[in-house]
């Protein structure tokens, strides 16, 4: 992997002897700092890395790139195609894309003959592995502790702790901040003891916990939670614990795969959604669940075909599924021991208490604002719901605070404008495309074409 280099631009040799050292100031101004590398700004990384000319750095807190460990199961498999990698639906010859990954691995061939172009979750992480070993723009072990805006010049600046203890303060015209969403818990869930509940972002993490419990509750549906009832089952089948799957969905419905509603995760939609009102984009946005909260239909499948093995076997403990379900409290049994879920069935109105001994919340996750762009918070313009005002190159609106608005640099976000650009903002088939936006942005110039048309649609009614 690639590691921070000392002697290299934006880092100190040797950290200051006190406990708290002051950041050094920057060397140099980059044209952009990335923070946080996932695959979004990785593949900005990629991108800009054939880009003459251009300065970026990425900035990650952790030592190494892992990407979504608690839900590494072996047989977990992408719900994209291998061409939805860094690179390639914008610069399909670039040195970084999935299949120079496979042919430098030796596995060109065996991908080929396999004829399933959809790589498990396990290949897609050691494939981004690879490529950052590859970006010397990538560092690890930076974290960023603060980000500030010069009100004349516009320039960002970040004060930055590397893993050593040193302080660094790097400088940018711009800045994109792709640090993900958080994991999110409801209200009904979030007062549970840590002992009895976990999220589904950590679930191969608490492994002891789950082998310890004589019976596990799913809350929620989405892939993720049809990921983790597929291995109870299998636990199940081996004697392990009983399971319930509680969804508030109506049916624990796939995800909406076919042709023409895929046109609906294109630049061409997302264009057209971006121009809607904001009451529109939100009605839509909650009409649109099954493009992005639904379960594969291999992962239902495998869910059937675990209930029907179940069938031919005797002792083993309850398993039940049941959807159309609104989980409203939840606290200690008190009597039993374990945990009481207070429950609605949402068709018939009636209430139920649900007894189990470790929930399971498979509840999404939720765009977060990280706390070092605190000083930048009254300079971000938001709407009715408090969200970020997002323009269609994914740049926030910022009050120009002193600087010219066609001088002040931008803030860019990867991955948690949702709310500006529709269900496709948080998947990886967009990415290529948001980050090839956003180096045109930063040049002032086309060093990546986009694509004109990408939907046989018409979204938008005829002219007038």
């Amino acid at each position: 992997m690639s590691r921070p280099t000392p002697g290299a631009p934006g880092h100190t040799d040797t950290p200051e002897p006190t406990d708290t050292p002051e950041p050094t100031g920057p060397a140099a101004v980059h044209d952009v700092i990335a923070v946080g590398c996932g695959p979004f700004n990785l593949g900005l990384a990629a991108l800009a890395s054939t880009v003459d000319g251009l300065d970026l750095v990425v900035l990650e807190e952790t030592a190494e790139l892992h990407w979504h460990r608690g839900m590494m199961f072996d047989e977990a498999s992408m719900q994209v195609n291998f061409l939805a990698d860094l690179v390639t639906l914008v610069a399909p010859t670039h040195p970084l894309s999935f299949l120079a990954y496979l042919h430098d691995r030796d596995r060109l061939y065996p991908f080929t003959v396999r004829e399933n172009f959809f790589p498990s979750r396990v290949e897609y992480e050691d494939y981004l592995r690879w490529a950052a070993a590859r970006l010397p723009s990538v560092r690890f072990s930076h974290r960023v502790l603060a980000v500030h805006r010069d009100p004349a010049s516009g320039l960002f600046t970040a004060e930055v702790e590397r893993a050593d203890g040193a302080r660094l303060r790097l400088a940018a015209r711009h800045l994109v901040v792709g640090t993900g969403t958080a994991p999110h818990l409801p209200e009904a869930l979030a007062a549970l003891p840590a002992e009895s509940l976990l999220h589904t972002a950590e679930f191969l993490h608490r492994g002891e916990d789950v082998d310890a419990a004589g019976h596990v509750t799913v809350v929620g549906s989405g892939q993720s939670g049809a990921e983790v009832v597929i291995d109870l089952l299998e636990r199940n089948l081996a004697g392990g614990p009983a399971v319930s799957w509680l969804s508030r969905t109506p049916s624990f419905a796939p995800l909406d795969y076919t042709k023409l509603v895929l046109e609906m995760t294109t630049p061409d939609y997302m264009h057209y959604f971006h121009g809607l009102p904001e009451a529109t984009r939100d009605r839509l946005l909650a009409e649109q669940w099954q493009l992005y909260k639904g379960v594969s239909t291999d992962a239902l499948a495998a869910v059937h075909e675990l209930l029907y093995r179940r069938q031919l076997r005797h002792g083993l403990r309850p398993v039940e599924l049941r959807p159309g379900i609104t989980v409203l409290t939840a606290g200690p049994d008190a009597g039993a021991g374990g945990t009481v879920l207070g429950c609605r069935h949402r068709d018939t109105g009636r209430t139920f208490d649900h007894r189990t001994d470790l929930v399971v919340a498979a509840t999404g996750y939720r765009a977060r604002t990280p706390g070092f762009l605190a000083a930048l918070d009254p300079l971000i313009r938001r709407d009715a719901a408090g969200r970020p005002v997002v323009r269609a190159d994914h740049s926030v609106a910022l009050d120009a605070g002193g600087a010219s608005e066609t001088a002040a640099g931008r803030l860019f976000l990867a991955g948690t404008e949702l709310h500006s650009h529709g269900a496709s903002a948080p998947n990886l088939d967009i990415g290529a495309i948001r980050n090839a936006t956003i180096l045109n942005a930063v040049t002032g110039r086309e060093v990546y074409r986009l694509p004109k048309s990408t939907a046989f649609t018409a979204f938008a009614p005829p002219p007038a």
